[in-house]
C-alpha cells in the first residue's frame, strides 16, 4: 500500500477484512462544529473515528500529546488495529488532521498506513456514499507497539537545537501566526515563532482541489525554507496536528523524514523562559 492513496483505490478496497480506515478529523479552537458531529453527520462506509484528543497522554494540559506505548496500543487496539492491519486515514478537511493518525501510527512501528488523498471532501464530492449515525464497535484486536524515539521531539530537545542550530525547524502555522502579526486561535498564547525556525505553512502541502501535491513540486516548497536533505529537520505547528502535515510532505516529497515537535507551539509559547521572535 502506498503512503498516499486515491479514492479510487479506496472504493475497491473498502470491506476488505485486514483494512481498517479512520476519520482523523479535529477542529481548531473556537472554530465551529466538532469533529463527533461530523462524524456522525457523514463518513466513508465502515470508518472508524481516531479521536487524537483521546489516543493521547492523559496526564498532560497539552493537547493531544503522544501517549505511552503500552496507552497508544490499548487504544488502536480496541479500535480493531493489530500488526497486520493496513490502515487508511481521512479527515473531514481534506489534508489537516489525517497525517497525525499516520505519523502516529508509524511513530509506534506501523508503517502499513496510508493517508487518503483529498479527505472526505474529495469522497463526497464524487458522490461516493457515505454512513451517518453512530458506528457499530469494532471487534478488538492486539497491537504491539515499536517505539521510534528519533521520530519524536520534545522542548528540551528544541532548546537544544535553537541553542546549537542542529536542525532545521520548520513551523506549519500561517504566515501571519508565524510572523507575529496574527492571532494563536489558543487564548493566551501570543503568536510569532522560535529563534531560527523557517516557514511552510500545511496549506501549502495540498492544491486548491485538496489533493496532494506532487513530489517534485514539493521538494522546490521544502528547499525554498532550507530542507533540501543535508540537514536534519524538525517540524512543529500549533499544537502537533500540521507539523505532520508537513512530515507526511516531506516523505512523500522522498526527502528525509523528520521529527516532530509534539507540543509545538503551544508549548513552546507557554513556557516564560523560552524567546518569541516577531518578523520585523
Amino acid at each position: 500500500m502506498e503512503m498516499l492513496v486515491s479514492t479510487d483505490w479506496l472504493a475497491g478496497e473498502l470491506g476488505k477484512p485486514d483494512l481498517v480506515v479512520f476519520d482523523c478529523s479535529t477542529f481548531l479552537p473556537g472554530e465551529p462544529g466538532n469533529k463527533h458531529d461530523a462524524f456522525r453527520a457523514a463518513r466513508i462506509p465502515g470508518a472508524r473515528m481516531f479521536d487524537i484528543d483521546a489516543i493521547a497522554d492523559a496526564e498532560t494540559d497539552l493537547p493531544h500529546m503522544v501517549p505511552t506505548a503500552a496507552r497508544f496500543a490499548r487504544l488502536v487496539g480496541a479500535l480493531g488495529v493489530s500488526n497486520a492491519t493496513r490502515v487508511v486515514f481521512y479527515d473531514q478537511h481534506g489534508l489537516r488532521s489525517s497525517p497525525r493518525g499516520w505519523w502516529m501510527m508509524r511513530l509506534f512501528g506501523h508503517d502499513n498506513v496510508a493517508v487518503l488523498d483529498g479527505g472526505l471532501p474529495a469522497w463526497v464530492k464524487e458522490g461516493r456514499p457515505v454512513e451517518t449515525g453512530e458506528a457499530p464497535a469494532p471487534a478488538p484486536a492486539a497491537f504491539v507497539p515499536d517505539f521510534r524515539a528519533d521520530r519524536l521531539k520534545g522542548i528540551g530537545d528544541i532548546k537544544r537545537i535553537v541553542a546549537d542550530g542542529s536542525a532545521l525547524i520548520i513551523d506549519a502555522r500561517a504566515k501571519g501566526r508565524f510572523d507575529g502579526t496574527a492571532p494563536e486561535p489558543r487564548a493566551g498564547l501570543p503568536s510569532g515563532h522560535m529563534p531560527g525556525a523557517a516557514n511552510v505553512p500545511s496549506s501549502e502541502i495540498a492544491g486548491p482541489d485538496g489533493r496532494v501535491k506532487d513530489p517534485a513540486t514539493l521538494r522546490a516548497i521544502f528547499a525554498s525554507a532550507g530542507a533540501t536533505g543535508g540537514r536534519p529537520v524538525v517540524t512543529s505547528c500549533g499544537s502537533g496536528v500540521t507539523a505532520c502535515v508537513l512530515a507526511f510532505g516531506m516523505v512523500h516529497a522522498g526527502l528525509p523524514e523528520p521529527a516532530v515537535y509534539d507540543g509545538s507551539w503551544t508549548e513552546w509559547a507557554s513556557r516564560p523562559e523560552t524567546i518569541k521572535e516577531k518578523t520585523a
